[in-house]
This record gives C-alpha cells, structure tokens and sequence, in this order.
C-alpha cells in the first residue's frame, strides 16, 4: 500500500463530509460543512488538491463533477496517529496513553474499554 499523504486540517472536514455521504459534489460538499468563512471556491481548491493527493476519486455527473473518497476514514487516522505519535511523543505509545489519560476527563466507559485493550495487551506478551 501507498504512503497516505498528509492532509491538511481544512482538507479534514472536507475528507468527513464525503465519508458520511459520498458520492457529492463540489456545491453539496459545501452545503453539508459546518458553517464557516469559506467560499465554494475554496472547497473545490480542497477538493482538487484531495484527488491530486489520490484520496478522493472525481466522476464525470451528468450536471457536475462528484466526489467519492478512496482511503476510508480508519486508514487516514491510522496514518495520522501514527504519525503524530511519531513527530510528538517519538513513537512513544505509552507516554501518548499517559498524557491525554492525565490531561483529559474520561467517561466510566472510556476507562473500562481503555482497560480492556491494556488487559488484552498484557495477554499478548
């Protein structure tokens, strides 16, 4: 498989409308993002630099171009987490885990499935 390029914040939001419903074009994709200072314009700049990139596909409509994504959602965060693990915790897992446990308030829920996984983990060795 292809390195994932990397994608930009805005390309994101752009990326989560298309996993959601997909295939859209330029103008849906721009009603369906949250309100914002953006113009169509720069939606379809994003769109363009997304299918240069090759992660999302463009399809020839009958009235307009549409968008489809061709990385899922699990691949592109995989990629980005492992990369942001890489780049701020130097591929430390376990500080990355120790951090945002120590930094972030998390549900009854949250911390039993996190123990699940660290239990399963431990069975692992």
């Amino acid at each position: 498989m292809q390195p994932i390029p990397r994608i930009s914040e805005s390309e994101w939001e752009v990326l989560a409308v298309l996993w959601k419903e997909a295939p859209l074009t330029a103008v849906q994709v721009f009603e369906k993002l949250p309100a914002r200072s953006w113009k169509l314009s720069t939606v379809r700049t994003f769109l363009a630099r997304l299918e240069k990139k090759g992660v999302i596909e463009c399809a020839a409509g009958e009235a307009a171009k549409t968008y489809s994504p061709r990385l899922n959602r699990e691949e592109c965060v995989r990629d980005a987490g492992e990369s942001f693990l890489d780049r701020v915790f130097d591929g430390a897992a376990a500080s990355l885990l120790i951090h945002f446990a120590k930094s972030k308030r998390l549900s009854d829920r949250e911390v039993a499935d996190l123990e699940a996984i660290l239990a399963q983990k431990s069975k692992e060795k």
